[in-house]
């Protein structure tokens, strides 16, 4: 393990994506999206991921050449499909999009169809942090999780992000599950084991070996509670998005599955703030916001992703640690140890 300028790094991911087929303008907004969730500390939705990336763009899992393609357009509400591509530079172009919609009619929504794994998803409430406004996203992923009281997976780990703006700004980043899939991979990846009450194997037995928790299920968030919130995830991306169910969805971790299409889902929906205060006073919210952040820091307590906020935008010289392997693959030379 050694450690790189994040700028480095950066460029690296970005032209082994291209060299996979990518076009250089989405393997770019990929890298970034896989670098800056480093220098967030949310490794496991970073860097290693990117093999599994490399695997399937080679097997045609993901389509490197995807285009984003708009299927409808109503103002407000913009519908696009992903034609199979990684999720990430579309994800971010619909959160981009998204502002532009709702500077224009107070409130947008964005949606994006047969999309792929776009990792952090709180890295897409920036574009919406810079313009002052707020942001929900949602996506579906593989099946993970059992129903409340069930032994059979049926929806993804059904991810959600907020994002306020404020300063500093809210950025809540989650899954509805008792931990996210990628901290299973990660310990699955360094032969550790995980705690119990995360995990379940393919039997739904309770465990802590984490290659068995990778491709066994993982516990909803709070129970029942968990779970419902599991399913209002999967209503807004896979059910009315599509095309595929969490059930249906290809597993980037399973090989077997590397030449299949995922088919996600994504929706991010943003709000003006400036425009929603009762009085029309487009200032309100802000100072509200810089009152609560005030209220949090007062009790000793912490805003969500206060660390993070300080880190919307990828510099270039933060050092990022990559592993040996992926060093050789990235083409990196050698380095300070990490």
């Amino acid at each position: 393990m050694a450690s790189y300028p994040g700028a480095d790094v950066r460029d690296a991911v970005a032209a082994t994506l291209a060299d996979h087929g990518m076009p250089k303008g989405a393997a770019k907004t990929t890298a970034d999206a896989l670098v800056l969730a480093e220098v967030w500390g949310v490794g496991s939705h970073g860097l290693i991921r990117l093999p599994h990336y490399l695997r399937r763009l080679a097997a045609s899992g993901y389509n490197p050449a995807a285009m984003l393609r708009t299927v409808s357009d109503l103002g407000a509400l913009v519908v696009l499909d992903g034609d199979g591509g990684l999720g990430h530079w579309q994800l971010r172009h619909a959160a981009e999009l998204g502002v532009d919609r709702a500077r224009q009619h107070g409130v947008s929504a964005v949606a994006v169809g047969d999309s792929g794994h776009c990792g952090a998803l709180g890295l897409f409430t920036v574009p919406a942090l810079d313009a002052g406004m707020a942001a929900l996203v949602v996506s579906n992923g593989p099946a993970i999780m059992p129903a409340w009281g069930g032994a059979t997976p049926l929806l993804s780990t059904s991810p959600l992000a907020f994002g306020l703006a404020g300063d500093p700004p809210v950025i809540v980043d989650m899954a509805s599950t008792a931990v996210a899939r990628g901290k299973i991979a990660a310990a699955a990846a360094a032969g550790s084991t995980v705690p119990d009450g995360w995990a379940l194997d393919c039997d739904g037995a309770p465990t802590t070996d984490a290659q068995a928790a990778l491709m066994g299920m993982l516990a909803p968030l709070g129970g029942a509670k968990g779970f419902a919130l599991a399913m209002a995830v999967e209503s807004l991306t896979g059910v009315l998005i599509g095309p595929r169910l969490s059930g249906d969805v290809a597993d980037m971790f399973a090989i077997a599955d590397d030449t299949r299409r995922q088919g996600l889902s994504h929706l991010i929906v943003t709000l003006n703030a400036e425009a929603l205060d009762h009085a029309g006073d487009e200032a309100a919210a802000g100072r509200r916001a810089a009152d609560l952040a005030g209220r949090v820091a007062g009790s000793g307590g912490r805003l969500p992703g206060a660390r993070r906020a300080e880190h919307l935008q990828l510099v270039g010289d933060e050092q990022i640690s990559v592993s040996d392997d992926l060093a050789v693959v990235l083409g990196l030379g050698a380095a300070a140890p990490a």
